[in-house]
């Protein structure tokens, strides 16, 4: 059972961050996990009257507001035009629309859950996040950074000409995934550019990046022997939704499915 003694609705992000330094205070995102669980709260924080809740296109951005719910996520067509269905797959399985129209973007990626399938699509991608307090960094040192009582005001992806894949495998349709993996390519820094984001491990979502030339007509056996490679460079372990050695499949036939669809896109 949740119980919450205080709840507030600050003004500015400075009340914000200064009310969330409290020992036993939290931000309320869409408490769609919160509310599940057992906890004593003191104090409440609700970023909804900060107008954090819009996708902002810009010419060289998508900037994502930590308040935006996963159901804008998927629906968004600016996103949906860089990147095709990628970004939309990675969401459209998580429990129903309901579910999504009120969890939110910045509660996925701030809670770095090991099952998050929007951690680990947005890992794959030219990715920063915005912190009140720690600023502008990249989203792969984020996932590995210690926890605080810093805010996540939103979520920056960079433009770029990049092909973008999304897969996971679930016991059930809505389920959480038992492995979920992207797979990113382009050309950057004028090298042909592999990134490789395996989530569900169980652990969070880990990335990998290689300069790769894959030919675009690459055939079965070519793309197994770049899959297993990738593949065996993450670690894996077993939960009651699978064993480490069958996640480790699990992977490499991601992969190859997920660099089998890019190679195909025109």
């Amino acid at each position: 059972m949740l119980t919450i003694s205080n709840y507030v609705k600050p003004k500015t992000l400075e009340e914000a961050y200064e009310l969330n330094q409290a020992r036993n205070s939290r931000i309320m995102g869409g408490m769609m996990w919160l509310r599940l669980g057992n906890a004593r709260v003191k104090t409440i924080i609700d970023l909804s009257g900060l107008g954090l809740d819009q996708i902002e296109e810009t010419t060289h951005v998508f900037r994502i507001g930590a308040m935006c719910t996963l159901r804008q996520l998927e629906e968004c067509e600016g996103l949906k035009e860089m990147y095709g269905e990628g970004i939309a797959e990675s969401v459209r399985h998580i429990v129903g629309v309901q579910f999504r129209n009120q969890a939110t973007v910045g509660g996925s990626i701030y809670g770095r859950y090991g099952f998050s399938d929007v951690l680990t699509a947005l890992l794959a991608l030219d990715t920063f996040v915005e912190l009140y307090d720690g600023g502008t960094i990249r989203l792969s040192e984020f996932v590995n950074r210690k926890k605080d009582k810093d805010i996540l005001v939103s979520i920056i992806i960079r433009k770029s000409k990049r092909k973008f894949h999304y897969e996971s495998v679930r016991q059930t349709k809505t389920d959480f995934p038992v492995l979920a993996c992207a797979v990113v390519t382009g050309i950057v820094n004028g090298q042909e550019s592999w990134y490789f984001s395996v989530g569900a491990r169980p652990m969070k979502a880990a990335l990998l990046e290689k300069q790769w030339k894959v030919p675009k007509d690459a055939d079965d056996e070519q793309l197994e022997q770049f899959a297993r490679q990738a593949a065996e460079e993450f670690d894996y372990g077993s939960n009651m939704r699978g064993s480490a050695a069958y996640r480790r499949h699990l992977a490499e036939v991601l992969i190859r499915r997920a660099m089998r669809a890019v190679l195909s896109e025109d």
